[in-house]
């Protein structure tokens, strides 16, 4: 793309971040140049300096200078592949474009990836889709990372090229509901419903010990930092810390096994980063498999437990975007938490108190 430009944002994008602006409209920008542009300013939003988290209102004028599209990412081997996607479904769909660098994806890999996601699909309209995300499958890309819902998403473009729109996160090794808007329109809607925190969001956590409190809050700021690695980090801040966020969180013990283990159904109230995992630490009860936050010396994980996190978005209620009804879904455990709670004899249809925790 030669020479700087301007463009619009139109009505149907308003509360977008900036950063998944650019993606929607110039799927061959490299993300790691995207970033650079943002921080050297020739990226300029109504004529002033944004950040890849802005979120963009209908009017405003984003100010677009050069451009350097993304290396093609090698095509992953074969597929995952399930029963139940017709063979017309690649027919009524115009082709899959690779987010990376904007090529038309390869028939199979179209379809294998289509597959895979409806596999995967807990609940699905013409506005909306909940998935039940798998541990260890990243939301977004990165440095590294070439598979991801993402990208993925790329197979579900619909007839008129309009791809799915991812509306919120969770970590890479969190499992469960995992929201995706098919329009414009919805995700607009659905992002501005999570900026209200109208959205009800349950998770299940297995943590060291067990909380002294049955049933509590956690109250925090957090701001970015970095472990002794160099890797991103949330942390405990002040209030008035540059880039510090409040935080809040309701927890309660669903099940224990013995003074060992406690099974915690938990409530965020905000969204912040890394929020349930630094949290739970800070209790002093650490999610079980979390590499980054579990701070328990001299603490041996019990025999037939994976060392792999141990959290899951386990349900989400929210306003539809279009109709009057509420969307509730559950996700199920995932293999190693499904295991974990066969193993300590957890009963899945016990009561959840969190429930009915206080909205704020």
């Amino acid at each position: 793309m030669a020479g700087v430009t301007t463009r619009h944002v139109k009505a149907d994008e308003a509360g977008m971040r900036l950063d998944r602006w650019f993606k929607t409209h110039f799927p061959e920008l490299a993300f790691g140049h995207l970033q650079k542009l943002l921080r050297t300013g020739q990226v300029r939003l109504d004529g002033a300096r944004a950040k890849a988290d802005t979120r963009i209102e209908p009017g405003q004028v984003v100010r677009i200078p050069p451009l350097q599209k993304a290396e093609p990412e090698p095509e992953p081997r074969g597929g995952i592949r399930e029963a139940g996607a017709g063979r017309g479904e690649a027919a009524a769909v115009k082709p899959a474009r690779d987010a990376a660098n904007a090529k038309p994806i390869s028939g199979k890999r179209a379809k294998d990836d289509a597959e895979f996601l409806r596999s995967i699909t807990l609940y699905e309209d013409r506005d909306m889709m909940v998935l039940n995300k798998p541990h260890g499958l990243a939301v977004q890309g990165g440095s590294g990372t070439t598979r991801h819902i993402d990208g993925l998403l790329e197979a579900l473009r619909d007839k008129d090229g309009v791809k799915p729109r991812l509306v919120h996160r969770l970590d890479k090794d969190t499992a469960g509901c995992l929201i995706v808007a098919k329009t414009r329109l919805a995700a607009s809607t659905l992002a501005a419903t999570f900026r209200s925190r109208s959205a009800r969001k349950i998770y299940w956590a297995l943590v060291s010990g067990v909380p002294r409190v049955k049933q509590g809050r956690v109250s925090t700021w957090l701001a970015k930092g970095e472990d002794e690695y160099g890797d991103q980090k949330m942390q405990i801040a002040k209030h008035g810390d540059e880039g510090a966020d409040h935080a809040l969180t309701y927890y309660a013990t669903v099940e224990t096994a013995g003074q060992k283990l406690a099974w915690l159904s938990l409530k965020p109230v905000t969204g912040r980063m890394h929020q349930l995992r630094v949290h739970t630490a800070e209790i002093g009860h650490p999610i079980i498999g979390d590499p980054k936050y579990f701070n328990r010396e001299n603490w041996e994980l019990p025999g037939g437990i994976q060392q792999k996190l141990h959290l899951l978005a386990r349900r989400i209620v929210i306003p539809h975007p279009r109709e009057k009804k509420m969307v509730d879904v559950s996700a199920p455990l995932p293999p190693h938490m499904l295991q974990s709670w066969n193993l300590l004899g957890f009963d899945t249809s016990s009561y959840d108190p969190i429930e009915d925790a206080p909205e704020k």
